[in-house]
Order: structure tokens, then sequence, then C-alpha cells
């Protein structure tokens, strides 16, 4: 599906069990992220990876226009491996964060592919410790392509959609 189908997809209802597990997931995968935990993080990601912060809604080519990100499984690595290093100066020291995941639902079901597409919305709180203790808010949309591997499931895309995307932004010197 395309991101503008995505976008006026009716959820689809799936099995309680399905439902939760996707529910665990996108929870896991926030909480890692926000505690900076980024090998634990980075187990959740599948091999075909793609990781995208458009600069404005998610309906362009990310290879045609600027992107605040536009990682593939390569560059995210080399990513974490930096945020790993502990001395990224835009986040020296950390900044605590804790967001707030909603409004989770499953647009879409590829059984052939054996991927799910899952949009939710969020909130993410940065007490930016850096610059004087700025409280900053992104908040905004995301939508996962999960696939299981090993029976496990995996982030095969995430592509993240800021309310924010057009305004300038903060250095996102972190997983958003």
């Amino acid at each position: 599906m395309s991101a503008p189908e995505l976008a006026t997809a009716r959820p689809l209802l799936v099995p309680e069990a399905l439902r939760r597990e996707i529910e665990a997931f996108l929870y896991l995968e926030a909480r890692l992220a926000d505690e900076s935990r980024y090998a634990e993080w980075e187990k959740l990601v599948a091999d075909d990876m793609h990781y995208w912060v458009p600069k404005g809604a998610a309906d362009y080519d990310p290879a045609e226009r600027l992107s605040y990100i536009n990682d593939n499984r390569p560059r995210l690595a080399t990513r974490i491996r930096q945020l790993m290093t502990g001395v990224r100066h835009a986040q020296t020291p950390p900044s605590p964060m804790r967001r707030i995941v909603s409004n989770i639902e499953v647009l879409a079901i590829d059984d052939d592919a054996g991927t799910y597409t899952v949009g939710s919305n969020f909130v993410l709180y940065e007490l930016a410790v850096q610059s004087g203790t700025t409280l900053r808010v992104w908040p905004g949309r995301v939508t996962h392509r999960l696939r299981r591997v090993g029976g496990e499931l995996r982030m095969s895309q995430k592509i993240v959609e800021l309310v924010t995307a057009t305004a300038p932004q903060w250095n996102m010197a972190f997983l958003i």
C-alpha cells in the first residue's frame, strides 16, 4: 500500500492474540528507544529495514526529495553504532525521553509476504538537558511494517511522520 492509501485505510479486525502481540512489540520498541538501549532495539530490526522520517507527509519517493532521516539497514547500523559511542555532542549528556504510543491499528496484512502494516500515533517527550533542560515535544504518526523472522516479529520498515515535519526541527540525535 502506498502512503496515501495507508492514510485513508480502515483498520482491520485481527485475532485478539495477534493484536496483543503487535501492541506489545510497538510498546517494547518505543521503550528501548526511549531508554537508549540501542543494541536491544537493533535486534527488533529485519535485514531489509527502511527507517524514514520524511520532511512533510510521506507521499513522495525519499530518493527524490529531502528527508530528515532516510536509512537503509547498513546506514541504520552506522547510526546505532554512533549513538552507542556515547559521544554524540548533540546528546551529551543523553536526553531523558518517554513516548506515549496510542491509536494502534492494523492497516494491512500481506499473507504472501507475511507482513503486517501497522499505524499508530505517538508523542515523544524529550528533556534536552544539553540546552538547559528544555522540554521538547515530538508528536506524530508512525507506520511500521512488521514481519515474522524466526517466529518473532521484526521491523522491516518504520516511517515517522512528524506533526511538525514542515517546520524547522531540533537535532534528532536519537531514534525517533
